[in-house]
């Protein structure tokens, strides 16, 4: 059953990034993959959000499989965000490349380490 879990919520999460992408390239024109950017932030909140914040109980077992490993797999995107990240570079765009690897990165990791922070774990 865990895996039915997994697949719904990574189903459901690459909907969601796309929905998100497709309103940031509506809403702002620029160089910057911004919603990837906005995608991988937002999985990076829910997930420690669920994990650090939700005390869960034992009958939601389906919680963590769903939207930790399946939603959060599936909305935020490494691949998506390296290939953008080669497109920059192969395009000359190379500040604008560091800059997204490095704010991508440090916010992906301060957020999740500050929602850990307010739990007190």
């Amino acid at each position: 059953m865990v895996a039915v879990w997994i697949f719904l919520g990574g189903g459901l999460g690459s909907l969601a990034r796309f929905g998100v992408g497709k309103c940031m390239n509506a809403l702002f024109s620029t160089q910057f993959p911004l919603g990837t950017f906005v995608s991988n932030i937002l999985a990076c909140a829910i997930l420690a959000i669920i994990a650090y914040q939700i005390p869960l109980k034992n009958d939601q077992s389906w919680v963590h499989p769903f939207m930790i490993i399946g939603f959060c797999g599936g909305f935020s995107t490494f691949s998506t965000f390296s290939n953008e990240n080669m497109t920059l570079l192969s395009q000359g765009n190379y500040a604008l490349a560091i800059t997204n690897i490095l704010i991508s990165v440090v916010a992906g990791i301060a957020i999740i380490f500050l929602i850990k922070q307010k739990a007190g774990i």
